[in-house]
């Protein structure tokens, strides 16, 4: 994951909710909360690839996996729960 993470054209996107986002994220992430995913799918596949899904625990950005994979988009990764990405960050 690190070396997807450190790749400059990397979009990381946070799917928990907004209120969750607000309290603490993934330096640079983008807040597209996973029940709003269908509705920007078009906006999604027009940003930079690789992607990388993050939640709180992973589960959610699973669900976001399998349905931005569904909708074509190739390059996406799961990066976990926010644990796990900041621990990336702090490398």
């Amino acid at each position: 994951m690190e070396e997807i993470l450190d790749n400059p054209n990397v979009t990381v996107i946070d799917v928990r909710e907004t209120f969750e986002f607000e309290d603490g994220h993934y330096e640079g992430a983008i807040n597209i909360p996973l029940g709003t995913i269908p509705n920007n799918l078009d906006k999604i596949k027009s940003m930079n690839q690789p992607i990388v899904v993050y939640c709180r625990s992973g589960n959610r950005s699973g669900m976001a996996l399998t349905l931005l994979k569904q909708a074509g988009i190739q390059e996406v990764y799961n990066g976990g729960g926010i644990m796990q990405m900041l621990q990336y960050a702090s490398r």
